[in-house]
């Protein structure tokens, strides 16, 4: 048995589905190697996965694609703030100006999913990655971004949490630190060259910046480009400072949208809480 996992046939079955739900229809030699499991293994989760409805084989080939069935997984889920409507006005906008597509993404287990993109919105886009594509957390500019930002006992938490599932790497250990922290944080951004988790593996790669509402990282933008179309530090040149305040903008209008809801008559106001967080305070400046 996998350390850290109780029940690794479930696991794996999560894995299996999750795999269909972001690429779509695939055989089933292409899940058992999206997913990095023996075919065999991969076979019979495929059958349960039939069996239960949440799968279904197309008539003409041997493709497996999700049912409207995986969609009572989500009942009793309600979207919770105004992240996304406030969120997408800037992306768009940020897309129309500088052409390449945003993405809005938030942190969820062990990954980062993506909650809306305007990767429909432009040309300069290999796919267009629908809500609920998931990328891990420590391999996107975007999970760097929201990692610098949380509180350190959260940080180190989550660090632990990975290292259970023996997901060790080298970035794990750098985020173990204070040097890439203080440097993202004074930086305003993440970056990730030639994404090896995208939908189009090596071919992108993306700055991140974190959204704040109030002085709590609640997700991060991520500005995609072409690998071949520019080195990652030129694109920081041209691209960062609209990304930050693109953020800073959307993190303007949560914190002020949380300040507006009813608190307590002894909440600090907000300048107050921001003196108490730095970064969120230089995010929204």
């Amino acid at each position: 048995m996998e350390r850290g996992v109780p029940i690794r046939a479930v696991s794996r079955s999560i894995a299996v589905l999750q795999c269909i739900n972001r690429h779509g229809s695939l055989s089933l030699m292409e899940i058992a190697r999206w997913v990095a499991l023996p075919y065999p293994t991969t076979f019979r989760i495929i059958q349960t996965l039939l069996h239960e409805g949440l799968v279904e084989c197309e008539p003409t080939r041997k493709h497996y694609r999700a049912t409207q069935l995986v969609q009572t997984l989500s009942v009793g889920y309600r979207e919770s703030g105004n992240l996304l409507l406030r969120a997408r006005p800037h992306m768009v906008a940020l897309t129309r100006k500088v052409q390449w597509p945003v993405s809005l993404v938030t942190h969820v287990g062990q990954s980062m999913m993506v909650r809306d993109s305007t990767h429909s919105e432009t040309s300069l886009s290999f796919c267009n990655y629908e809500p609920g594509y998931t990328l891990p957390l420590l391999e996107c500019a975007s999970g760097h971004a929201f990692l610098a930002h949380v509180p350190d006992s959260d940080r180190l938490s989550m660090l632990a949490g990975l290292e259970t599932l023996e997901q060790r790497s080298h970035m794990l250990e750098m985020f173990k630190g204070d040097k890439l922290v203080q440097r993202i944080r004074a930086d305003g951004y993440a970056t990730c060259d030639r994404n090896p988790h995208s939908a189009v593996p090596r071919k992108t790669s993306s700055i991140g910046v974190p959204v704040f509402e109030g002085d709590r990282v609640v997700g991060a933008l991520a500005l995609v480009f072409f690998a071949s179309a520019m080195p990652t530090a030129e694109a920081v040149r041209r691209y960062a400072d609209d990304l930050k305040a693109a953020a800073a903008a959307i993190s303007e209008e949560l914190t002020h949208d949380l300040m507006m809801t009813a608190v307590p008559a002894d909440t600090p106001a907000l300048p107050q809480r921001l003196a108490r967080a730095p970064h969120a305070a230089a995010a929204l400046n």
